[in-house]
């Protein structure tokens, strides 16, 4: 058992039931903390109670028993043999959920030939230093992405690894588990798919790409192995075929066919350039949405990375199907894509989460981070009130874990699954900004590391460092491994 002792805010679903933890928030002595996200005791313009996420309880204890919240309320006394946090100090989250990744990507950061490039051109120049990935690489790159991932919030991930190496010689989805349960983090990752190289008019080479029927084979094979349907699984598989560009409709209608067969979830990139749609148009004579509806890759099961480029109609349309977006604010900016119509689609309700997207678009994987850039960068297309804190902070939470298939995960509350963040927030860059603590991680601060994360009851961070892995030598093995790509691509 856990127990989170007087929390300095725990945030739990907006419209919590008068309880005896709200009322010990004025009883206190603090601001009552329940009208908005965040809200002060100063009187303050409520937001429209469709934007309002999350209320914020003051002084309370949080008790963890196995994997969920047991008890929210003041005062709880500490069964014998539990495991006391001091919280006064912090604010408690739903573990952030990262809804799309390339963990890969993590040994070709930042490198100067595509500092400055689109989407294709990006691709192109490292597509000759990816195909050289190999098992250690692969296990390296998961260790670290998942490790910046759980240091800033994050306790449920995806990755989209869709590249195999010919003579690769490991079994990817197996090295991916590994890392995950060396980290801790509730791991859903797809098994990604390429099968159209350059001699096929797609972008990467010949030695990147399978044969289809591999593919759907492998596919099988990992979610027989590894997709637990549980609702408190700490492993899931879905099947991603890269792209439109990247695999044939065959591939996307079979993949998506073979999913439903084992109940599991269905991802890809789409409507993220406008180079995307044109090849759309001229190779399918349809734009990708309508290649995806005419795929049956659509629904409430199938979640988008990025969808810049939906036009009106087609944001009804995933709206009417219940069909989900992955919006990647820094990889957009980033590579100069554009702006996904986020506000747009929470009013029409279509499912929007987060994700950081690979860490050579980003190029980190700052999970905090980037709750601060989607709040931001809505505010660029929409206005000062495009986004709010609260509505930042809930598709990062519960609208990640609804569309990975983790309804009992990204909220707050007794029964449900214990995956928490806990932010210390009596620190220097927050002074002056706590008349709203939740808001404050977001507008304020600068470092958005956690002081303890706990996913499915267990600490995975524990005073800002990793519990169960060595921090430096996820960093000497992911830079070794780096080195041996690079030199093997001839740009050392």
């Amino acid at each position: 058992m856990i127990l989170l002792r007087d929390c300095f805010a725990a945030a739990v679903p907006a419209g919590t039931t008068e309880t005896g933890a709200s009322r010990a928030s004025s009883l206190s002595g603090a601001p009552d903390m329940r009208g908005t996200s965040g809200a002060s005791g100063t009187p303050a313009a409520p937001a429209p109670a469709a934007r309002r996420r999350f209320d914020l309880l003051r002084g309370v204890d949080i008790l963890i028993d196995g994997r969920r919240i047991a008890k929210i309320a003041p005062s709880i006394e500490a069964p014998e043999g539990a495991t006391v946090i001091d919280a006064s100090s912090h604010v408690v989250l739903p573990g952030l959920v990262n809804t799309h990744h390339h963990f890969y990507q993590t040994l070709t950061r930042n490198l100067p030939a595509v500092q400055d490039a689109k989407l294709f051109d990006w691709l192109v120049y490292l597509y000759e230093i990816w195909k050289y990935l190999d098992p250690e690489a692969v296990y390296w790159s998961s260790m670290l992405a998942m490790a910046e991932l759980a240091k800033t919030g994050c306790t449920l991930t995806t990755d989209h690894h869709y590249l195999y190496p010919a003579g690769f010689g490991g079994d990817i989805p197996s090295l991916q588990f590994r890392a995950a349960a060396d980290i801790g983090l509730r791991f859903a990752p797809t098994r990604g798919s390429m099968s159209r190289s350059k001699k096929d008019g797609g972008l990467p080479p010949d030695t990147t790409v399978q044969d289809e029927d591999a593919i759907l084979a492998h596919s099988e094979e990992t979610l027989r192995r590894f997709h637990d349907p549980a609702p408190d699984a700490m492993r899931k598989v879905a099947l991603a075929p890269c792209s439109p560009f990247s695999v044939s409709e065959r591939l996307m209608r079979d993949s998506a066919a073979l999913a439903r067969r084992y109940g599991a979830r269905i991802h890809t990139h789409l409507a993220e350039t406008s180079d995307e749609d044109d090849y759309c148009v001229e190779v399918y004579g349809r734009r990708p949405l309508e290649v995806m509806r005419d795929c049956d890759f659509v629904g409430p099961d199938v979640w988008y990375a990025h969808g810049i480029f939906f036009n009106d109609e087609e944001l009804d349309f995933l709206a009417r199907t219940g069909t989900g977006v992955a919006h990647c604010p820094s990889s957009n900016m980033r590579l100069g894509s554009g702006i996904c119509r986020v506000r747009e689609m929470l009013d029409r309700g279509v499912p929007v989460s987060l994700a950081v997207d690979g860490s050579a678009s980003n190029d980190s994987s700052d999970m905090l981070g980037e709750v601060r850039q989607a709040l931001l960068l809505q505010r660029i297309k929409y206005g000062a009130a495009g986004l709010t804190a609260g509505e930042a902070m809930y598709i990062a939470t519960q609208g990640g874990a609804k569309i990975l298939g983790f309804d009992q995960a990204g909220a707050i509350a007794e029964g449900k699954l214990a995956d928490l963040a806990l932010f210390n927030v009596m620190k220097l860059e927050y002074a002056g900004a706590l008349s709203d603590p939740l808001a404050a991680l977001l507008f304020s601060g600068y470092n958005h590391g956690v002081d303890y994360l706990i996913v499915n009851g267990r600490q995975v961070v524990r005073r800002g460092l990793l519990v169960g892995a060595d921090e430096e030598m996820i960093r000497r093995n992911a830079l070794s491994a780096c080195g041996r790509m690079y030199k093997k691509a001839g740009i050392l």
